[in-house]
């Protein structure tokens, strides 16, 4: 049931709904690939300034990150790449709340591949199309506009409301962790992402791995008396695939009925050979396994490596020349809070309140930064975003106008009922 207020709040988005729609066109529109975060983050600093929010921009320092347990390593530092933090001090006696979202989107890969091209914006129906549009500028917009919203009808929210839109969240999560570094916390948060308009209290972990191979150096006129990389890596690969399915069977989890989908556990790249006519004597696996909420990511590690050395054992090669298992690149840790939290409840209400349903409970079957803001942070974090889980990373991204809208509505109004208001 509506309050009236709550009721003047719906109508004023609804009313602004081309403004809404806009600004997540002007956020698509800017080509914010991993690591060219600067002109977007200007773009956002004004809108916070223009809604009267005191905001931080900092460069997160690569050399203090690097000293945090939950760093990732990464090539490139964060010269130019700032964090932006929207603040809006409550009037006091409300209880605190953080929405956060990245920035940076992956590459396109080939602009033929798209009908629309990635950074238009363009809208087709009830489709808005570009790099970025479900992952994860839509979560921007929304949390962005919620507060708007907020602000021009002079709700006056008794809890503080911090927003952080941070950088180099596809290759490392490395900017959320600095906002947490810098003592960014709330009693709750609410992280944008992706999540099909689901609420979801846990998020999956990703743990990236190379697999060196070596075989038996050989003349390609005298093949036989060495050890093909290649063959021994095809078999490599099949040792991945049937951890796969053991894990599959085994693990369980409330929040993921389908370990099927998420649980992969694959290599996605193999590289082998220099020369078209010689003999190959090297290989190099690449790939990647997903953990579930509760799982202990270096016994995942520790397990993933004691499986591929068991498996060597049965080859008569491998045996006497195992494979070498490197983590090397992403790595982050799986995260959950209660499906019983009151921000998980708040949010849930909320939806039912804009939607005139019950929301879906699930698990993000995709890796998130939650997992900083619940571990080191100190705030409890729920996933809930308009984003199309399925639209992640994909060729002609797009994303539902309406989730957009929704989610706007559900967010300021959980805002309000979260924070209190005067």
């Amino acid at each position: 049931m509506k309050t009236d207020i709550e009721g003047e709040v719906l109508k004023l988005i609804e009313k602004r709904r081309n403004e809404v729609i806009e600004f997540l066109g002007k956020l698509v529109s800017f080509p914010t690939v991993t690591g060219d975060e600067s002109e977007i983050q200007k773009f956002i600093a004004r809108q916070l300034e223009s809604m009267g929010l005191a905001v931080d921009i900092w460069e997160p320092e690569h050399e203090e990150l690097k000293k945090h347990p939950a760093y990732v390593p990464v090539e490139r530092g964060y010269v130019n790449r700032p964090n932006v933090v929207g603040i809006y001090k409550g009037t006091g006696n409300g209880k605190s709340l953080i929405l956060n979202g990245h920035v940076d989107v992956i590459p396109p890969g080939p602009l033929d591949a798209w009908v629309h091209q990635p950074w238009a914006g363009d809208i087709e129906g009830n489709r808005l199309y570009g790099r970025g549009a479900s992952d994860m500028k839509s979560g921007l917009a929304a949390m962005t506009m919620a507060l708007d919203c907020l602000i021009r009808l002079n709700v006056r929210l008794k809890g503080d409301v911090i927003l952080e839109y941070t950088v180099d969240e596809e290759q490392s999560g490395n900017g959320t962790l600095a906002c947490v570094m810098r003592g960014y916390q709330a009693d709750a948060g609410i992280c944008c992402e992706t999540s099909s308009l689901h609420v979801q209290p846990a998020c999956i972990g990703r743990i990236w791995f190379e697999i060196s191979v070596r075989g038996k150096p050989a003349g390609i006129q005298r093949r036989w008396e060495g050890v093909n990389a290649i063959e021994k890596g095809y078999a490599v690969v099949g040792a991945v695939s049937s951890l796969e399915n053991i894990r599959i069977n085994a693990l369980k989890h409330p929040l993921y009925p389908d370990n099927r989908s998420t649980l992969p556990c694959m290599v996605g790249m193999f590289q082998s050979g220099t020369f078209a006519s010689a003999f190959p004597d090297t290989c190099l696996l690449k790939g990647s396994i997903a953990t579930l909420p509760g799982e202990d990511t270096n016994e995942v590690k520790r397990s993933f490596v004691e499986h591929i050395l068991a498996f060597s054992q049965t080859d008569p090669w491998l045996k006497h020349s195992p494979p070498e298992v490197r983590f090397v690149g992403y790595c982050g840790d799986p995260a959950e809070i209660s499906p019983e939290h009151p921000i998980v409840k708040a949010v849930s209400e909320k939806f039912t309140v804009v939607t005139g349903e019950k929301p879906q409970i699930t698990g993000r079957q995709g890796a998130a930064d939650t997992r900083y803001l619940i571990k080191y942070g100190n705030t409890p974090t729920v996933i809930f975003g308009p984003g199309l889980t399925e639209q992640m990373h994909a060729t002609n991204e797009w994303v539902d106008i309406n989730y957009l809208i929704d989610a706007t509505k559900i967010l300021s109004l959980t805002i309000m009922d979260w924070c209190g208001y005067e």
